[in-house]
C-alpha cells in the first residue's frame, strides 16, 4: 500500500507538471514582421512571439504604442535588426521593469553603406538571412538551454530551406539577359539583393521611406530611365505609389508589379513568410525583365 501511495503521488507530480511545462513558452518580442518569422521558424512551439511592427507595417516610420512598453517588459528576449533601422526603439527598451536581453540579428554582418549611413536591409540577401537565423538560434539556446536541441534542429532545417531558396533565386536571375537586369524601386531597400544577384536598383528615395526626393532627383531618375532604357518600375507594399506611377507615365517603363521590402503581409496575403516574400519578388522581377 505504501508503494502504491508513493507511485500515485509520483504520477500526480508528473501529470500536474506536464501541462505546466507545455505552457512555458519563451516570450520573445521581434521588432518587425520579418524577424518574427525567423524566430517562429527556429523557435517553433517553444516560443511565444510578439511583433511590434506588424504585417504591412513600415518599420522606418513606426511610432510605438503605449502597449509596446508592456510587451517589452514581459519578454525574455527582444530581437532587433539594428544598423539604424529601428530609430524609435531605444526609448522603448528603457521601459521600467524590463529585464529582456537585447539581441541584434545583424551581428557579424558587414553592412553596405549608402553615403554615411549603414544600409539596414540586410535580410534582402538570403545568405545574410542565414546569419540572422544563426544569431536567433544562439540567443534562444542561451535563453532556454533545456530546449537547445529543439532550437538547433529547427534552425538547421530552416537553414537548408534558405540554401534551396538562394539556388532558386540564382536560377531565376540566369533567365534574365544581363542588359535587362535593372529596375526602379521606391526606396533603397534592395542593395544587398543587388550585390548578391546582379539586379541593379535605382531608387528615388533614400534608405528610409521618410526621405523625400527633390524635383531635381526625380528629373535625374527620369533621365536615367530613358538613357539606360530601364524596362520596369516597381511599387512597394509600404510606400505611396504615386511617384512611381509618374515615373512610369513619363518614361514609358512598365509597372512590373509590387515588391515586398520591409514587411510581410498577414497570413491571408501573398507574402506571409520570408521565403514567400523572396519567391514573390523574384517572380515579379523575372516576369517584368525576362524577354
Amino acid at each position: 500500500m505504501r508503494r502504491l501511495c508513493i507511485w500515485l503521488a509520483a504520477m500526480v507530480v508528473v501529470f500536474s507538471a506536464a501541462p505546466l511545462r507545455a505552457q512555458e513558452h519563451l516570450k520573445v518580442v521581434a521588432s518587425f514582421s520579418i524577424l518574427a518569422d525567423f524566430v517562429r521558424n527556429v523557435g517553433g512551439d517553444r516560443v511565444d512571439v510578439t511583433t511590434l511592427v506588424g504585417a504591412n507595417g513600415d518599420v522606418h516610420v513606426y511610432t510605438p504604442a503605449p502597449t509596446d512598453a508592456k510587451k517589452v517588459a514581459d519578454a525574455r528576449l527582444v530581437i532587433v535588426n539594428g544598423l539604424g533601422l529601428e530609430g524609435w526603439l531605444p526609448r522603448l527598451l528603457q521601459s521600467p521593469g524590463s529585464k529582456a536581453a537585447i539581441v541584434t540579428a545583424t551581428e557579424d554582418i558587414s553592412p553596405l553603406k549608402l553615403g554615411s549611413q549603414a544600409d539596414p536591409h540586410a535580410w534582402q540577401s538570403v545568405q545574410n538571412a542565414k546569419t540572422y537565423v544563426e544569431n536567433i538560434r544562439d540567443a534562444l539556446v542561451e535563453a532556454d538551454a533545456a530546449d537547445a536541441d529543439y532550437f538547433r534542429t529547427h534552425a538547421q532545417a530552416y537553414l537548408a530551406e534558405l540554401d534551396g531558396l538562394d539556388s532558386e533565386v540564382r536560377a531565376a536571375i540566369d533567365k534574365i539577359p544581363p542588359e535587362r537586369r535593372k529596375v526602379i524601386s521606391t526606396h533603397d531597400a534592395f542593395a544587398y539583393f543587388s550585390r548578391d544577384y546582379g539586379i541593379a536598383f535605382v531608387a528615388p528615395l533614400g534608405v528610409s521611406t521618410e526621405s523625400e526626393p527633390s524635383a531635381r532627383d526625380i528629373a535625374t531618375i527620369i533621365a536615367q530611365v530613358r538613357k539606360d532604357k530601364i524596362p520596369a518600375v516597381f511599387l512597394e507594399n509600404i510606400s505611396d505609389d504615386r511617384l512611381m506611377r509618374r515615373i512610369s507615365q513619363e518614361t514609358g517603363a512598365k509597372i512590373g508589379g509590387t515588391l515586398y521590402s520591409d514587411s510581410l503581409t498577414d497570413e491571408n496575403g501573398p507574402v506571409p513568410t520570408y521565403i514567400a516574400l523572396v519567391r514573390h519578388n523574384i517572380k515579379a522581377l523575372t516576369s517584368a525583365l525576362a524577354p
